[in-house]
């Protein structure tokens, strides 16, 4: 473990753990993710962004420098905050990083947010963002309830029998909203940022009342039979450590191709801290590799 991990870790418990436990309403969820994005996450040099509309639904493109839009290879990822938070623009510095390591651009869905527009909204909104790039080679991607929502959207695509994406996958994905795994009880002490307190009035803000077993708010529960290669990583001490587990192995019984990547002592969704944390640079080259080995593109 680096240094690095083990103060990031001790400051996420002591602040962002405490505030996303006290927080006292999803407003201030927002602002608050929002202002510490902008203040904590950067892309590299030379990156630019660009927001455009793909079927209707706000996205924003994410380049490294020197990496533009064209009709190749597409990246299209969806941003975690339990649904309910989060954006385009939280996430868009980690999308620039890996962006610069697959040589590839990264379209961010500005799907629509619960409690405003509960489920399944940001399916439909999905869906709608890759009906728009699906005749050119698409990856999915995500974290946390934007890795559930690529892993739901990957399981509707294979229902509805659209073509399908090269390759997808998802970082600490939230893919049951059922809550049954048991690291939500085990890891919720050892877990350093997301309180375990939380997770059902979240769920419940999302869902309004549809069932959490629903595979489109749970791909968990999807049939993922002929899907492409998915990719696969979270932390051992994360409360979403079975979701991701769980998953692995239903996808891997239906002859999927999983690639499951296990990182000890990890904050959620690690990556987001690549400017500071070597284990985020090295898990998203790792990542970059994997694309650029079913694409054809990448520089790490």
């Amino acid at each position: 473990m680096s240094l690095v991990r083990r103060r990031l870790n001790a400051y996420l418990r002591w602040s962002e753990k405490r505030h996303l436990a006290l927080a006292a309403d999803i407003d201030t969820l927002r602002r608050s993710f929002a202002f510490r994005a902008r203040l904590f996450f950067h892309g590299p040099f030379g990156s630019h962004y660009e927001w455009d509309d793909l079927g209707g639904i706000p996205v924003q493109w994410a380049m490294a420098r020197g990496v533009t839009r064209g009709q190749g290879p597409v990246i299209l990822y969806f941003h975690g905050g339990g649904y309910v938070f989060g954006s385009t623009d939280t996430h868009r510095a980690m999308a620039a990083a890996l962006s610069k390591r697959a040589r590839l651009p990264v379209c961010l869905v500005d799907y629509r947010l619960a409690p405003e527009h509960p489920f399944p909204a940001a399916v439909d909104d999905a869906v709608a963002a890759y009906a728009s790039v699906m005749a050119q080679p698409v990856i999915l991607g995500g974290d946390s309830a934007g890795g559930g929502l690529a892993l739901a959207l990957l399981a509707e695509i294979l229902r509805r029998d659209m073509p399908r994406p090269f390759a997808t996958f998802a970082f600490s994905p939230l893919t049951d909203l059922t809550f049954s795994g048991a690291s939500i009880v085990e890891n919720a002490e050892k877990e350093v940022m997301l309180p375990a307190s939380r997770i059902g009035e979240i769920s419940q803000a999302y869902l309004s009342g549809a069932a959490a077993e629903d595979p489109r708010a749970s791909p968990l529960f999807a049939d993922f039979t002929d899907a492409p290669p998915v990719w696969l990583t979270v932390g051992t001490t994360e409360i979403l450590r079975d979701d991701t587990l769980r998953l692995a192995d239903r996808m891997q019984a239906q002859s999927v191709d999983v690639t499951l990547l296990l990182e000890k002592n990890v904050p959620h969704v690690w990556p987001m801290f690549h400017s500071i944390l070597p284990e985020a640079r090295q898990t998203l080259t790792q990542l970059a590799d994997w694309i650029s080995a079913r694409t054809g593109s990448g520089d790490s």
